[in-house]
């Protein structure tokens, strides 16, 4: 009997993990579209500054032009 009582705790705890797993799955679906994200367009702008494409006088300047198109 003590070995039919261990095999059902197993089998409730994978339950209860799998049920986490859903939870926490379920949770970052929804809450992914909240997420704060940069617009790509100055994220390429950063990266043309740190590369030296572009000086930082110049990306001040695309930088003004990006936030008044907003």
């Amino acid at each position: 009997m003590s070995m039919m009582g261990g095999s059902m705790v197993i089998n409730m705890i994978l339950w209860i993990v799998i049920l986490g797993f859903l939870i926490y799955g379920v949770v970052l679906l929804i809450l992914k579209p909240f997420e704060k994200r940069e617009d790509s367009t100055m994220e390429i702008l950063k990266e043309r500054l740190a590369r030296g494409e572009i000086d930082y006088q110049e990306f001040e300047e695309k930088k003004k032009v990006l936030k008044s198109n907003n």
